[in-house]
């Protein structure tokens, strides 16, 4: 039997204090969400470039806010464990509109969500921070009113975005999000970190549990766990992959002539069937 959303919020925050690092794949759709549950993940989130990509959209809040709650919803109903969603920076640039937000999301069956600080098309801006901070205790304020343990991973995009003289990166962004977390959020998110030094000194900086993102040169998650890691996020590389794996397999077609990539390994068309339907009866 599933579980609530209750036990499901619960059960997502535990996995930010356990003794093991939380290793979060993110989907895009129900079929991959569903092969990430089979692979023995015990959380989930979605990456909202992934879903926008796969929508027909660019990154960065360009879908529709329902889009993208939609796309949420249909992910959280096909699995059992616990999803959380990027929905980038709230779909909204007041506490009332990121309010809003968050409750669509809870009502989606969301136990968590991403909140960024930074605007893509505004590389130098970061949310001024007692904004950011009214932003985090309006979220957090709906999960309490619905009676939801919902994990708000609040993001400084700092280091993702290369923002500031790189010597100033650290002391601000563990400003920023020392203040996240005391505005409420449960998790914290410092995307665009890779070396391990940093990253150890983030997880000595900060006063609640670290998500970093996987990338190229990022250590591995054994590495992460070592340094204190609480929580290492794929993002949308999954989503990138796939459309890597499609690139190589359309040019060894038209190069080729041969089907040796679309074959070896592909799910079987009645395994593929049984990841989307409504009712999980695959294995």
């Amino acid at each position: 039997m599933k579980k609530t959303q209750s036990e499901l919020g619960r059960q997502f925050l535990e996995l930010h204090h356990g003794p093991k690092i939380l290793a979060l794949p993110n989907a895009w759709d129900v079929s991959n969400a569903r092969i990430f549950e089979d692979a023995g993940f015990p959380a989930m989130g979605t990456t909202s470039a992934g879903i926008a990509f796969s929508l027909g959209y660019p990154d960065g809040q360009k879908i529709p806010c329902e889009e993208m709650l939609a796309a949420v919803r249909r992910i959280t109903e096909a699995v059992d464990v616990p999803v959380t969603a990027d929905m980038e920076a709230g779909f909204g640039t007041t506490p009332e509109e990121i309010a809003d937000t968050a409750r669509a999301l809870i009502a989606a069956g969301a136990v968590g969500m991403n909140l960024e600080d930074g605007a893509e098309e505004k590389p130098d801006f970061l949310t001024e921070l007692n904004l950011q901070k009214e932003m985090i205790k309006a979220v957090m304020e709906v999960a309490a009113g619905v009676g939801i343990s919902f994990v708000l991973n609040a993001r400084t995009d700092i280091f993702l975005y290369g923002m500031g003289p790189v010597e100033t990166r650290l002391t601000r962004a563990i400003e920023r999000l020392n203040a996240y977390r005391a505005a409420g959020a449960p998790a914290l998110f410092a995307p665009g970190v890779k070396d391990k030094e940093t990253i150890a000194q983030l997880v000595r900086g900060v006063a609640g549990p670290l998500n970093i993102l996987a990338t190229v040169g990022t250590p591995p998650i054994a590495e992460l766990q070592q340094l204190g890691v609480a929580r290492v996020s794929l993002g949308s590389g999954p989503m990138r992959a796939t459309l890597g794996f499609l690139e190589r397999m359309a040019r060894q077609i038209r190069d080729d002539g041969t089907f040796s990539l679309m074959t070896d390994g592909a799910v079987p068309y009645a395994n593929a069937n049984l990841l989307v339907q409504p009712k999980r009866t695959h294995s």
